[in-house]
């Protein structure tokens, strides 16, 4: 028969969330900022009381039993629900909030959006942590789980159960060095064609949007390189006056401009790209996790621009100026 404990410690809750989330005991204790001996007889006592190891030794890294996977959601949010039980009720001090977030985004959002995200949280909350993680399959899962507290980026499919909320759109250029012979000269279905694409995809896919749109005028295209990153594509650009490549526009404006790039817009329309965030509902009211939210919404808006202004028709408006006018930014 277990033993019925009486006196129960919320600070247990706390120390296992932050366990479970770093798999290591100093990481943990670095994050609760207390001293690596008290986290271990912590993570002892946690052992005691669920009768589990909890977290167990693979080489040099410790690895959660699968009775800490099973808990590991609803312990995050217990103790996000604590946190926002204690929290005042009208929002979170941010002068002395401490959490570290975990938001998975693509190096696109991370290179735009990220820079205003982190400066805004600098300079209103210090004390908050933010991690970048790269995008994998099956994200609504990491959410579900509690590994993860927010996603950034074009949310193609969802848990059902998964908030999402859409924050702004973009279009895609065409982009390349300024002595390329394509920034020169009337940009025709049949000159994208027949140029060397360079194409961004993390799994190094070569497909892409604008290859339905070639295939609809009787034109393929041929992909010489792919690379996993929009700014591992850019700084390749920079190294051939052959290469073109398609990117999100407005994501990358700066960099472009930074790095000395034209880009030019496209002769026909491709879909457009719908930038989201999503949350677990778990989430939906903890104060903090909605301040966030309202950082990452006024973050993208910056890079973005205003909702009321991201339209089909201003990528139209600038395409049609004319040949040889189409150029967006040298």
């Amino acid at each position: 028969m277990h033993h019925v404990h009486t006196r129960l410690d919320l600070n247990l809750l706390v120390a296992l969330d932050a366990l479970l989330e770093e798999c290591s005991v100093t990481r943990a204790a670095e994050r609760l900022g207390i001293t690596e001996p008290a986290m271990s007889r912590a993570l002892g006592r946690i052992r005691r009381a669920v009768g589990d190891p909890v977290l167990v030794r693979a080489g040099h890294a410790m690895q959660p039993t699968p009775h800490a996977v099973a808990v590991r959601a609803e312990v995050h949010a217990l103790v996000q629900r604590a946190r926002a039980v204690l929290a005042p009720a009208a929002g979170p001090a941010l002068e002395t909030l401490e959490r570290t977030f975990t938001v998975v985004a693509n190096d696109a959002v991370v290179t735009s959006v990220g820079d205003h995200l982190v400066s805004r949280l600098e300079a209103r909350a210090p004390g908050v942590t933010v991690r970048f993680l790269a995008q994998l399959a099956g994200e609504g899962s990491r959410l579900r789980e509690g590994v993860t507290d927010l996603e950034i980026g074009v949310l193609r499919s969802t848990a059902p159960e998964i908030r999402t909320e859409h924050l702004g759109r973009d279009r895609h250029v065409l982009a390349m060095r300024a002595d390329n012979p394509l920034a020169e000269g009337e940009l025709t279905v049949e000159r994208i064609a027949a140029a060397r694409h360079l194409q961004t995809s993390r799994h190094g896919r070569t497909g892409h949007p604008l290859d339905d749109a070639l295939a609809e005028t009787g034109h393929r295209r041929r992909v010489s390189a792919t690379a996993p990153t929009y700014a591992a594509t850019l700084l390749l650009l920079m190294g051939s006056r052959s290469f073109v490549s398609v990117i999100p526009w407005l994501h990358h404006r700066h960099t472009v401009e930074t790095l000395g790039l034209t880009v030019r817009e496209l002769p026909f329309a491709l879909p457009p790209i719908n930038l989201s965030q999503a949350w677990h509902p778990r989430d939906d009211a903890d104060p903090a996790h909605r301040w966030l939210r309202a950082q990452v919404r006024e973050a993208v808006g910056t890079v973005l621009g205003p909702r009321d202004a991201q339209t089909s028709g201003s990528a139209r408006s600038s395409a049609g100026r004319g040949p040889g006018a189409d150029s967006v930014s040298r």
